[in-house]
């Protein structure tokens, strides 16, 4: 082990290999269930430097943790607690190497922060549409590895409709430059796509060539009161109709997660907080290219049809950005305001959306039958299909000891419920290891058995990220 932390030391400098002091930020996943023990936390400045890491860990037989910002949920880029893997932090590599505002393209190393991204983009006048809670700290990289979602995609799509091409070091220390900004190359099987989504099993993605769209004109943001699901969905339709590609973003909140924020931030203002007539609110944001005013009529039209359809019950339409960003802020304030009320059993899933109101009438009943006051939070990204529906503790319960005698219970029934909607247990936040043995189950032996092929093809001796998305 010392002559492989001399060697590392001999490529990226003796500062950046890390093995004594605090190792928190780098061994403990980011919601603090669990902390790894690491052999090294080594910060590589350039690709040629993760292609030798690689080749020296590979020679040593020591396994490989490539890490972003350390934002995941499902606790897929930390250390086991063996002492022997090595994590490789991305963070040094930050550079945006090019911006093509002709072929509306940037190139940036994986480590650039995501809001970093969109701030070289608004300077440069364009979007980079891709928009997370965690979006102050996340990296480019671990929105690749993940393939992540967030607020925009029923326009944009996932990470992976926002990447053209990517750099990306082999388990064997090969570099793959696949960096084109090309958006038709037909020639042979997609390598960009395998690796994106495959949470750093497959290789480390050292790069990428991202898409920047024009900015819009004119955003208008909407908070919704709406009757039931049903009437959200409904509104969600009429949206689609009536905006068409302007719609660049439908949350929906029940009221409970709604109380949290209001319980936990009461500096936050809560529109239609408690109102029993509309156990659900949407927020909606409507993009235009063309002027405001063109926006605000369709977008007044939009909330008159849904008053009168009877879809909406009330609403609010933010004034200015400052107003439309206070609107989001509380939206994206729910998960922190939950972490505040307890330990939870957080739940990623993807229903189509035509589905989603029979599902959670069902897996409601499901969960509040077989445990006694167990509380519901549920909120997410109707306009895509994918619901955060997560599970709090009975009032006044023990969060620890709710999810050592619960979890295995709970997660079951709801994933047992997705299943039976035909839905997925994982939409945005990826498998790790929180996921991987509950994929065994949920995901077809034929599926399972193509991707431990791929898994053993591009790395047999598992040097990357073993026991992660699929165990071979």
């Amino acid at each position: 082990m010392t002559a492989l932390i001399d060697t590392l030391r001999r490529i990226v400098g003796e500062p950046h290999v890390l093995t004594d002091g605090d190792l928190t930020a780098w061994e403990q996943d980011w919601r603090r269930r669990t902390r790894g023990k690491a052999l090294a936390v080594v910060r590589p400045a350039s690709t040629q430097q993760v292609a030798d890491v690689v080749k020296a860990c590979v020679a040593a037989g020591h396994s490989i943790v490539p890490q972003g910002g350390n934002t995941g949920l499902s606790v897929g880029g930390v250390p086991d607690g063996s002492g022997t893997q090595v994590v490789l932090s991305l963070s040094r590599m930050q550079a945006v190497r090019a911006l093509d505002g002709d072929n509306l393209t940037v190139t940036v190393e994986a480590g650039c922060v995501l809001q970093t991204l969109q701030e070289t983009a608004e300077k440069a006048g364009f979007l980079f549409p891709l928009s997370l809670a965690a979006e102050g700290s996340c990296t480019i990289g671990g929105n690749l590895a993940t393939n992540a979602g967030g607020t925009q995609v029923v326009r944009y799509g996932n990470t992976r409709e926002l990447c053209l091409g990517l750099e990306v070091v082999t388990p064997t220390g090969e570099i793959w430059d696949g960096l084109t900004g090309l958006r038709k190359d037909n020639t042979g099987y997609d390598l960009r796509d395998l690796y994106i989504g495959s949470e750093g099993t497959l290789g480390i993605i050292t790069a990428a060539t991202m898409k920047l769209y024009p900015e819009p004109a004119a955003r208008l943001t909407a908070w919704a009161a709406v009757p039931s699901l049903e009437r959200a969905v409904a509104l969600l339709g009429l949206a689609h109709r009536q905006l068409g590609a302007g719609l660049t973003g439908f949350e929906v909140m029940g009221q409970f997660a709604l109380s949290l924020v209001g319980k936990h931030m009461p500096q936050l203002r809560v529109p239609f907080l408690g109102d029993e007539s509309a156990p659900y609110c949407v927020l909606l944001e409507n993009s235009d290219s063309e002027s405001e005013a063109h926006a605000r009529e369709r977008f007044e039209a939009l909330l008159e049809a849904a008053f009168e359809a009877g879809h909406v019950s009330d609403a609010v339409v933010a004034e200015n950005l400052t107003q439309a960003h206070q609107l989001w802020h509380v939206r994206e304030s729910i998960p922190l305001a939950q972490a505040e009320e307890g330990l939870n059993i957080k739940h990623d899933i993807s229903i189509a959306v035509s589905r989603i109101p029979a599902f959670v009438a069902y897996a409601d009943e499901v969960l509040q039958r077989e445990i006694e006051g167990v509380r519901l939070v549920n909120f997410g990204h109707l306009g895509d299909g994918n619901l955060h529906y997560n599970v709090q503790a009975p009032a006044g319960a023990d969060g620890k000891a709710f999810l050592r005698d619960q979890e295995d219970k709970v997660n079951t029934l709801v994933y047992d419920a997705v299943a039976k909607f035909d839905g997925s247990i994982s939409a945005e936040h990826g498998v790790g290891s929180l996921k991987v043995d509950k994929l065994e189950k949920h995901k077809s032996p034929v599926a399972l058995e193509l991707m431990r092929s791929v898994k053993r093809a591009l790395d047999p001796a598992g040097t990357f990220n073993p026991g992660r998305v699929v165990r071979t």
